[in-house]
């Protein structure tokens, strides 16, 4: 769930169940605003009408006896025709093989099998379990600037014991063509500078004329003790 701060616009992701069905009365975290978060309700109009659709079907009847058909006894059936051929293999003789034609056709199996792997990684990229090194940010955004100073990083351990780590800064259309905002990417590293967390941010304008610019401010909690910096890009996917 994406909530909003009414006074300083920051927005937190948090899990549906620390809000629950009811609401709950939060604070921000950065301007320490509070407010009453409304929670998610379930359709009843749908679950209703699903029961309804569940009451209404009715079983299928089962058949009386007397219309089920009588089974013949042994001695009223006749013999089944002799459908076998004289020229049917039989043991000890087996059917000849062709070798040729095992390997044509094993060869045709493996070449539809490369295609088709072929096909899906060029269309949705290689699995996340292949051992490739990929990137972790795209490549820059012709005309369009990220800046996130460092000093608006803030990182923090909240009164709850719950982590806290918030980012401003904005993005800037420095061209003179009007520019389509992707993702923006925050990978957070602990102090060995390993992955511990990242987190894509969609930015609320999709498109920035000619030297117009976006501010973002975000915030998010729950996230791993052992993040200390975070990088910001824009986001591979």
């Amino acid at each position: 769930m994406i909530l909003a701060c009414p006074a300083c616009d920051t927005r937190y992701a948090v899990p549906d169940s620390a809000i629950g069905a009811e609401g709950r009365t939060v604070r921000c975290a950065r301007c320490r605003h509070s407010w009453f978060q409304e929670g998610s309700t379930l359709d009843l109009e749908t679950l209703e009408k699903d029961g309804s659709a569940k009451a209404e079907a009715a079983p299928t009847p089962r058949q009386p006896w007397h219309d089920v058909p009588p089974i013949a006894d042994e001695e009223d059936r006749e013999p089944a025709a002799d459908t076998r051929s004289q020229f049917a293999a039989e043991p000890p003789f087996k059917p000849r093989r062709n070798p040729v034609k095992m390997w044509g056709m094993a060869a045709s199996l493996f070449a539809m099998i490369s295609v088709g792997t072929i096909a899906a990684v060029s269309y949705a990229g290689l699995p996340d379990w292949v051992p490739v090194s990929r990137p972790t940010f795209a490549t820059n955004e012709p005309d369009l600037v990220l800046e996130f100073p460092a000093n608006q990083q803030d990182r923090r351990t909240l009164p709850d014991g719950s982590e806290y780590f918030g980012v401003a800064g904005e993005i800037k259309n420095v061209g003179r063509e009007t520019k389509a905002v992707p993702p923006v990417l925050i990978v957070l590293y602990d102090s060995r500078n390993r992955k511990v967390y990242n987190w894509e941010i969609l930015p609320r304008q999709g498109r920035l004329q000619p030297g117009e610019s976006l501010d973002i401010n975000e915030a998010i909690t729950d996230l791993p003790k052992s993040a200390k910096f975070a990088e910001i890009g824009w986001s591979p996917s």
